[in-house]
């Protein structure tokens, strides 16, 4: 009898323990899917974000043709930036040029290149770089005339080939996160005749380390140019890199000759192919491929005559265009500029068409080939148009990168195509994984994920999602309080009653309409705005925490707003205009560009407001300002980045 009842109390212990288990793991479920859905919603507002910035850069390419075709006494005074626009072809220059006057010190303590480089340079670099030494000037431009040299002499498509026993390693975007280098070369090896590599663009831009990262990938060439192949991606655009971040990281690390290695960058960009064949049957491309996507032309274009993505072909209409010519040999028609024929060395517009479409767009579910309306450049191409491209060309698979994927890749379209992500924390630590692919022929594809973690990795998941999504939410607002006026303009149309609130409905729609993001407005609610008992939003309180510093408090914050909004555009038009980096710009000229921008992006804003802030700028009344300072005083303050006690609140 004892034995029974001993029996029937670890029955009941048993049948206790395996319900707190299953309670434990239904909370942990639950607990996972909800952060995964935050993650989700992070990642989409940081993306929207992203794909929003790209939309205005692309918009630029309009301006600037919009601009020489206005601005022409510019023209006629700096024939410098026309060439600088439109001349792909650079001249190239005597190496002694560069290097009769640069001297490397018995003081440098980096590491130091021996031509012919081998194998031993690769991790000399490496480790040089580990211990975050700066490679001299020196060495560099002779890495990037090396590396010139022998792109000149690579196809448009590289072909390789591979087999049971020799895989290939295909790795997405780095953008600047030299960690994430490290982290694939020490897991996968590095780069030999046994372990080639494909890396597939976007190796600069918005990381620290693009430099690091380039020399890097470029000494890897030099040593193994069967074996390591390079594709062009988006932001090997010297236009892209004033934008995001490259063009200042160079500067900033090379102040006496980073000017020059920027000017041979721009053309190494031109020279690197646009894509990568495996086998005859996958084809690696940075973005993907529209309805009109012609291989064969694609092989055939003269590809070092695309200088930027976003410089679009200047049209030329002999029969109806008006022409002037100037004393710097500049031609201005009515509808566009020659300068000494360099407009023989620019694409066709059909050729410029077919490369936007394999660096810019993305595939989706929806069947079709529509515009790629969230980057503005580009197409978005369904699974009918992978089928059609890859049977025409007797292909079976597409490999793309060029979107941030949550695991660090993604399948779709009937696993025909892929999407392969090498930077990890793209957005923020703990926002997305990095991967790089394997593949070798008649196997399939191996994936391999990893993230580069330091600090993060000693604090729980939870909040590491707490500080992604804090992130996303904290750029969302400066989204929002850049276009306030016109925010709260549509607000006060939807509030009939003058009651200062709306509903969710009515709110959500208002802000699709002034910003354009297509985020879920409904969901993301109670992280923007306050709502009331009945479910309504007091609409105000979408900018209670946040405001825009002025520089001048009597300025009318619509021109604060519209600064604050494009300031990144505008950096670019004056950094373009700048030829000489300065960084000073004439205020007659400030006034005439301005007038330009205004009229191409429609800006509504009194002229006499902006000459009072610009007369206020220049402190020391010499007639320039330094436009880079200029915007740099229009900033977004949080209310929580002056919190020093609960109480402290924003004027």
């Amino acid at each position: 009898m004892g034995c029974g009842t001993s029996s029937s109390m670890k029955d009941k212990k048993s049948e206790k323990a395996l319900k707190a288990a299953l309670v434990i793991q239904n909370w942990y479920r639950g607990h996972s899917a909800q952060l995964k859905t935050r993650q989700r919603y992070a990642l989409t507002i940081f993306q929207s974000i992203e794909y929003a910035d790209e939309q205005g850069q692309l918009e630029l390419s309009n301006f600037f043709s919009f601009m020489l075709e206005n601005y022409t006494r510019l023209l006629e005074e700096d024939s410098e930036l026309v060439t600088h626009l439109f001349d792909s072809n650079i001249q190239d220059k005597d190496r002694q040029d560069y290097w009769v006057l640069i001297d490397v010190p018995d003081s440098y303590c980096g590491p130091r290149l021996q031509f012919p480089l081998t194998f031993t340079d690769i991790d000399l670099l490496i480790e040089a770089f580990k211990q975050q030494q700066i490679l001299h000037a020196y060495y560099v431009l002779e890495v990037l005339f090396e590396t010139k040299k022998l792109l000149q002499q690579m196809p448009n498509f590289t072909h390789i080939k591979t087999s049971p026993s020799k895989e290939i390693t295909i790795c997405g975007d780095l953008h600047g996160k030299l960690d994430d280098l490290f982290l694939i070369y020490y897991k996968n090896g590095l780069p030999s005749v046994s372990n080639p590599y494909v890396f597939n663009g976007d190796f600069v831009d918005r990381g620290k380390n693009s430099m690091e990262i380039l020399m890097i990938l470029f000494v890897s060439f030099l040593v193994y140019p069967n074996d390591l192949h390079l594709n062009r991606g988006n932001h090997e655009d010297f236009m892209m890199n004033m934008r995001y971040g490259f063009t200042n990281e160079v500067l900033h690390k090379y102040k006496l000759h980073g000017k020059k290695i920027l000017q041979v960058l721009e053309d190494i960009y031109t020279w690197l192919p646009i894509g990568t064949i495996i086998d005859n049957e996958i084809l690696v491309i940075h973005g993907g491929i529209s309805e009109s996507t012609d291989l064969n032309l694609l092989h055939r274009i003269e590809r070092n005559k695309l200088k930027s993505v976003l410089m679009p072909p200047i049209p030329i209409d002999g029969d109806h265009a008006t022409e002037k010519g100037n004393k710097v040999g500049t031609t201005i028609t009515a509808r566009g500029i020659r300068t000494n024929g360099s407009l023989s060395e620019q694409l066709t517009k059909h050729e410029w068409e077919q490369v936007i479409d394999i660096l810019w767009s993305d595939p989706r579910g929806k069947r079709g080939c529509y515009p790629n309306t969230g980057r503005g450049g580009g197409c978005y191409f369904g699974p009918d148009i992978t089928s059609k491209i890859l049977n025409k060309y007797q292909l079976k698979m597409l490999i793309r990168s060029h979107e941030c994927k949550p695991e660090g890749y993604e399948i779709c379209h009937d696993g025909k195509v892929i999407t392969v992500f090498s930077a990890s924390n793209y957005y923020e630590e703990g926002s997305n994984r990095g991967a790089y692919i394997r593949v070798s022929s008649g196997t399939p594809p191996r994936f391999f994920q990893y993230q580069v973690t330091r600090a993060t990795c000693l604090r729980p998941l939870y909040q590491r999602m707490n500080a992604v999504e804090s992130r996303a939410i904290r750029m969302l607002k400066e989204r929002m309080i850049s276009q306030k006026t016109d925010l709260i303009r549509v607000f006060q149309l939807q509030d009939s009653s003058k009651s200062g609130k709306l509903s969710v409905g009515q709110w959500a729609f208002s802000m699709e309409n002034i910003l354009g993001l297509n985020l879920p407005w409904r969901s993301l609610s109670s992280h923007l705005v306050t709502t009331d008992k009945d479910g309504n939003i007091d609409y105000m309180s979408s900018f209670q925490d946040i405001h825009i510093q002025k520089p001048v408090k009597e300025v009318q914050s619509t021109l604060i707003e519209t600064v604050y909004r494009y300031r990144s555009d505008l950096q670019i038009i004056f950094n373009v205009i700048d030829s000489n980096h300065s960084g000073l710009i004439s205020m007659e000229e400030f006034r005439s560009i301005w007038k330009l921008f205004k009229s191409h992006y429609r800006v509504c804003v009194d002229d006499s407001q902006l000459d009072e802030l610009t007369e206020r700028m220049d402190l020391n009344k010499d007639g320039s300002i330094d436009f880079n300072e200029f915007l740099k005083a229009f900033y977004v303050v949080h209310k929580f980045d002056k919190l020093s006690k609960s109480d402290t609140k924003v004027a």
